[in-house]
């Protein structure tokens, strides 16, 4: 149905979110409410979703997200059935609170752990949850000695935009190869803490400064919306107009491909969980523009 629609033809990787409960309740979460509601995949809907994306689509590796992923009871089958039966490349992204014991289960099967900070010691407890800094030092630590390559996400706001680099090169003491930064958006719990929200968008180009001048070892890749004009309104595909990077289902079953989407109700296409294919629901607020590049620096 999105080939019919759009002319895409293949779609290189699925973010997944399993679903929306979570053991956190983060300052910035742009779920927001959504994190109370009980929507989620089954594990055969899961399963059933990543073998239409493996067979129509191309898709060759899957991003699993939530809400909290460990929290999801059939994580090991997904990320199993992904790997094994599909030949995907499995990544989840997680806050690595106390995840331990399921990480050993799944480890042999997942190509990278990502964890989420929010910048050094208690500047991310106070945004996500005591005591989860430590934890997710600890989770990327198990990781690394199970042989699981490693990775962060960093939101930046107006409380971390200065720790950025020293994040960054504590994770490169964890062994992490790579940092992801994203702008923050006023949707979800972000919208009732305007406080985190960087007004002074010079603060953006004095960060990718830093960045540049840093001679780091890990790899940071940086979202577009963190430059100085920002990201673009439009965001269509470079190159090839068959092929797009990624797109992104969350716990209901909506699929969004937009780059300006996070946090909206902005879906022209749905996974239909009771028919198990793909649907077009067209309506005033499709948003069909597609994600833009990122800009990376520090190891290529």
């Amino acid at each position: 149905m999105i080939r019919e629609v759009t002319g895409i033809r293949r779609i290189r990787m699925l973010y997944l979110q399993l679903l929306y409960r979570c053991n956190f309740e983060c300052l910035h979460c742009f779920h927001g409410k959504r994190l109370q509601h009980a929507d989620a995949f089954t594990a055969d809907e899961a399963t059933n979703l990543l073998t239409i994306m493996r067979e129509q689509y191309g898709t060759e590796a899957v991003t699993l997200l939530g809400g909290e992923p460990f929290v999801y009871k059939d994580l090991t089958q997904v990320v199993r059935y992904a790997k094994q039966e599909l030949g995907m490349q499995v990544e989840i992204c997680t806050n690595g609170y106390r995840i331990e014991r399921r990480l050993t289960e799944i480890a042999p099967h997942l190509d990278l752990l990502r964890v989420s900070l929010e910048g050094i010691g208690s500047t991310n407890d106070h945004i996500r949850k005591f005591g989860s800094y430590q934890s997710a030092l600890s989770a990327l630590d198990i990781a690394r000695g199970l042989g699981v390559r490693t990775g962060a996400t960093m939101t930046v706001t107006s409380r971390n935009i200065d720790e950025v680099l020293p994040l960054a090169r504590t994770l490169q003491h964890y062994g992490a190869e790579q940092l992801k930064l994203h702008c923050l958006r006023p949707v979800g719990n972000a919208a009732d803490h305007p406080e985190l929200l960087v007004t002074d968008s010079a603060g953006y180009i004095r960060l990718r400064d830093r960045l540049q001048n840093a001679e780091l070892t890990i790899e940071v890749i940086v979202d577009e919306d963190l430059s100085e004009h920002g990201a673009p309104e439009i965001c269509a595909p470079s190159g090839d107009p068959t092929q797009i990077e990624r797109i992104e289902a969350d716990p209901r079953g909506a699929l969004t491909m937009s780059c300006k989407a996070v946090g909206k109700d902005s879906h022209a296409f749905w996974y239909d969980k009771l028919t198990d294919h793909i649907a077009h629901r067209p309506s005033a607020t499709d948003e069909l523009t597609l994600a833009v590049p990122d800009v990376v620096y520090g190891r290529v």
